[in-house]
């Protein structure tokens, strides 16, 4: 037990000095002191409780799921029975009533209509459960989603939705935002040091889904006023610079191109009039079907349509090769550059909503740290200063111990690129007592040992062994602790988690392993006869 070799000294000095040096630009951070700029500088970033930020609580429209589901479902019922060899003429393909119905010209062809939807119909999870209620009576098909499947979609939106999110954050330059998925349809957004949440409104309220879609010639201007859409087209507002007010356009609704197949978006100006756009790229199989599309609609106009509006409907003059377009619609260079980042992270699968705003100022997080800090130095000096009057050399030890672990915390929480929130403070004070109470408890099984007439080395070799059995079972169930609160908890409850696992890890490695190694190196040089403790 007090046995340690050279190599083994070395490797507990090298861990030790690693992880306090990684602490050091957080304490220069803390200090208002300079940072050398040719120096990795990894530090702990404070939570929203310590430096103030903004907080958004977005919510899905959970029925624009349902009206994708019945678009997508229509455009496979099109593709599997309208094309191929044994393709099946069928009547116009209805939505109403959340569902999609049709009617088959030759009802004769039902059974083998009944085989080619089949397989749309997939299962829902692990339940068995169908996405999709076939029925067919006579001629007539319809198509019902399930509850079960349209769950199944929320959840995979939601999802996604996440993803896009924290893609589009961390697209402004900001560090750990917190964004955490609530209940079937919400999600938690926090951002800290954002003391403006407008712009991050902006940014997270557009859904950014980017369409390309013939547009209908022959529709008349009177039924487009009225609202009136032919079969197989739909209206779009379209403000239009040749009219005052917004106008409908109409545009087939099957046919064009989504933007989910963008590799890049980026702002730009048009070579000649100088004026904000977007460049966009699509991968191989999008630029192949942009190519195809304009091939083959030469002299036609297309509308560029985000987010259910028309930004443009130009004219296509020649093919578009190369998978490469511009975007223009009168954008600002702020509103390019802020469309550019949301095509470039990805559509939202789903609208969001803002149904919580709050906006916390720095002031009440600098007096959490200020607080927080007094705490922590009134209650490690008054533990110092108890462990010093009361075991002496082996206080000193503990001191020397408590100091380091504060610095390893730190130091592994900047490596890890850690958040420190209010309740992390608490976390953070509760392993320093934790680290007393091992040292408290390795001083007083060496008396009880001195007590019972143990040689010193004998006293101190059993006391570390028998004490460190105690320390580690009850830090083990500490851990258990902190990780299930990681786990279940969010938000500060995850916070507090992290601290006190890592803390729970640097103070026994402190107060066991390296007062350990001092004890043996002191008593192999001054071979004590007895011990003040």
């Amino acid at each position: 037990m007090l046995d340690f070799p050279r190599w083994r000294q070395a490797w507990l000095w090298f861990i030790t000095l690693a992880c306090a040096i990684a602490a050091l630009p957080s304490l220069f951070a803390v200090a208002n002191l300079p940072w050398p700029a040719m120096l990795p500088d990894p530090k702990v970033n404070l939570g929203l409780d310590l430096a103030g930020g903004s907080h958004l609580l977005l919510e899905a429209e959970v029925e624009e799921v349902r009206k994708l589901r019945l678009e997508q479902m229509e455009d496979s019922v099109r593709q599997r029975l309208t094309r191929g060899e044994n393709k099946i003429e069928i009547g116009d393909i209805s939505t109403k009533d959340g569902k999609v119905s049709f009617m088959l010209i030759d009802p004769s062809k039902a059974d083998f209509a009944r085989e080619q939807l089949q397989t749309l119909t997939t299962g829902a999870g692990l339940s068995g459960q169908r996405d999709w209620d076939l029925a067919i009576n006579g001629g007539l098909i319809e198509l019902t989603p399930t509850e079960a499947g349209l769950n199944q979609s929320v959840d995979q939106a939601m999802g996604a939705a996440v993803e896009v999110v924290r893609k589009r954050i961390d697209k402004m330059g900001t560090r750990e935002p917190t964004i955490i998925r609530q209940g079937k349809n919400r999600i938690v957004v926090q951002v800290p040091g954002l003391s403006d949440p407008k712009a991050l409104k902006d940014q997270l309220g557009q859904t950014a889904k980017l369409e390309f879609k013939l547009v209908d010639t022959n529709a008349s201007p009177t039924d487009r006023a009225q609202g009136i859409a032919a079969p197989g087209t739909q209206l779009v507002p379209y403000a239009s610079p040749e009219k005052d007010g917004i106008i409908p356009l109409a545009v087939f609704r099957l046919g064009g191109i989504v933007g989910d197949q963008l590799v890049s978006a980026t702002p730009g100006n048009d070579p000649k009039t100088n004026e904000p756009l977007v460049e966009i790229a699509f991968n191989q199989q999008g630029g192949a079907k942009f190519a195809k599309l304009t091939s083959e609609n030469v002299n036609k106009p297309f509308a560029i349509i985000l987010d259910g509006r028309v930004i443009s409907a130009p004219n296509i003059s020649e093919p578009i090769l190369g998978g490469q377009a511009r975007i223009s619609g009168s954008f600002s260079a702020e509103s390019a550059a802020q469309l550019a980042i949301n095509l470039a992270s990805g559509a939202l699968p789903v609208d969001l909503k803002v149904i919580e705003e709050r906006t916390v100022g720095p002031d009440l997080g600098a007096d959490s740290v200020k607080s927080g800090a007094i705490a922590m130095g009134v209650g490690t000096m008054a533990l110092m200063l108890f462990m010093l009057i009361t075991y002496g050399r082996f206080g000193v030890y503990t001191c020397l111990a408590l100091i380091i672990n504060a610095l390893m915390i730190l130091g592994v929480m900047a490596g890890i690129g850690g958040t420190l929130t209010l309740p992390g403070i608490a976390g953070f004070v509760l392993t320093i007592g934790a680290a007393v109470d091992a040292n408290v408890l390795i001083n007083e099984r060496i008396r009880e040992e001195r007590a019972r007439g143990r040689k010193v080395f004998q006293a101190v070799e059993v006391g570390y062994k028998e004490a460190s059995r105690a320390i580690f079972d009850a830090n083990i169930t500490n851990v258990i602790a902190a990780v299930l609160m990681f786990y279940f908890g969010s938000g500060p409850v995850k916070g507090f988690a992290v601290v006190l696992a890592i803390g729970i890890a640097t103070s026994v490695f402190t107060a066991v392993t390296l007062t350990r190694m001092w004890v043996a190196g002191w008593l192999r040089r001054a071979r004590p006869a007895e011990l003040v403790l």
